[in-house]
């Protein structure tokens, strides 16, 4: 049924797309929408998202950040979507994005896309953390606000909101006030400039296009400490020397970012304890209290 939605979306919108549907082929590896791959008569290819009319805001907050990332992009180096257009047409919500060919390859031009997006935002920033607008960490709320206070974003509008969704569902410890306050004082000493971050970097959320540039999507946007993506990076995996080697090329990392790497991605295992629980409670848990023992004595 929603194949014949999406020709009727496209369909409608012949006087800017330039042509008919040719082709509609469902795309899998989405966990929240469903995903099409569209092929019109004129050669171009296009890709859409389509979800229920509630979670309208999702893809409006998608396409937000993906617009507010295409502003500070090297395009030498780095490839992200520019939306192309938001709908909503009955009860779906449609996000319609250019298509883009996904390989594996050298990540050099990734890292150093990444690195130059870092960069040359936090140059052109208002200096506040944060985001102007409620936004979505997956299905989770990811809390809007703007200070100038590093420590006190990324514990209150990051981390706190996880911790206590955790905290009622009963998957961790709730003594960890104490430990939050410590956490602020730690962020603040290291003092970060504000970048525009991807949010959720995963290796499922970037590839190598055709012409060897890096490819970033999915992103769940704000102002933070650029170490917050370069963390992520590394909680999952698939990413390669060339990359942080490509990376540290346009902006080398801080000696002491390694300490804050199991901060930063605490936010990410409580999101997905919350989400999907099973081994992530075990996961977030052993983290949550590694971080207790190094901040015991802080």
């Amino acid at each position: 049924m929603q194949d014949v939605i999406i020709q009727e979306i496209i369909s409608s919108e012949r006087t800017f797309l330039g042509a008919e549907v040719k082709a509609i082929n469902a795309v899998s590896g989405g966990c929240i929408h469903k995903s099409w791959h569209i092929e019109l008569t004129d050669g171009s290819q296009l890709f859409i998202k389509s979800t229920s009319l509630k979670n309208f805001p999702m893809l409006q907050f998608e396409a937000d950040c993906l617009k507010t990332l295409n502003n500070f992009t090297n395009n030498t180096y780095l490839t992200i979507p520019v939306p192309i257009a938001l709908k909503k047409y009955h009860n779906y919500s449609i996000l319609i994005l250019p298509w883009l060919n996904l390989e594996q390859g050298n990540q050099t031009n990734l890292g150093k896309g990444l690195a130059l997006l870092h960069k040359q935002s936090s140059e052109k920033t208002s200096k506040k953390f944060g985001w102007d607008n409620e936004g979505f960490i997956g299905l989770n709320i990811q809390k809007s606000g703007l200070s100038n206070n590093w420590g006190e974003v990324f514990v209150n509008l990051r981390l706190l909101p996880q911790l206590e969704i955790a905290s009622q569902k009963k998957l961790i410890d709730t003594k960890f006030n104490k430990l939050l306050d410590k956490l602020t004082t730690f962020l603040n000493r290291h003092n970060p400039k504000s970048s525009l971050v991807h949010g959720d970097l995963w290796c499922g959320n970037s590839a190598i296009n055709e012409n060897n540039q890096g490819i970033i999507f999915d992103p769940a946007c704000y102002w933070a400490d650029r170490e917050v993506d370069i963390a992520m990076t590394k909680l999952f995996g698939g990413y390669s020397k060339e990359f942080y080697d490509g990376y540290k090329e346009i902006w080398p990392f801080e000696k002491s970012i390694e300490t804050r790497t199991d901060i930063y991605n605490l936010y990410h295992l409580l999101n997905h304890c919350n989400l999907f629980g099973g081994s992530y409670i075990n996961q977030t848990n052993d983290l949550l209290d590694k971080i207790k023992s190094e901040f015991e004595s802080y």
